[in-house]
């Protein structure tokens, strides 16, 4: 996961949620939870980056959205890991991939509703889908 593909996902998010009349923040991070990319949107909570990151690690050690966690949670609330650093069950994120390997992860925070911090994330990981082969 290029830089470039990084910094693209997330002006994308940020800017799509813009258009729909929210202020976020964006994280991208790659392989091993890293991050790659990572901005505060105008006019945002401080909040809002640490959420995002930690939205973007869950979905990408879980290798699944973030919001995936939320169910699991209802399923079964004594999942031991949701007690680990930067794990949160939050809808915003979503994974990265390269055909059905994970290469990293997008997340959003800012907007009123998690399905559309996420929305803006597959903004900004639809506007790569070509480059990531």
């Amino acid at each position: 996961l290029t830089a470039s593909i990084a910094m693209t996902i997330a002006q994308t998010a940020i800017e799509t949620c813009k258009a729909n009349g929210y202020a976020v923040s964006a994280t991208v991070v790659g392989r091993n939870g890293e991050i790659i990319v990572q901005v505060r949107g105008d006019n945002t909570s401080p909040h809002t980056m640490e959420n995002s990151f930690r939205k973007a690690y869950t979905s990408r050690t879980l290798r699944s959205p973030s919001g995936a966690l939320v169910e699991r949670l209802k399923a079964d609330p004594n999942l031991g890991f949701i007690h680990l650093t930067n794990i949160i069950a939050f809808q915003g994120a979503l994974p990265i991939k390269v055909g059905d390997e994970v290469i990293g992860a997008a997340g959003a925070s800012g907007a009123p509703g998690g399905e559309k911090d996420e929305a803006c994330v597959k903004a900004g990981i639809d506007k790569v889908a070509d480059q990531l082969k």
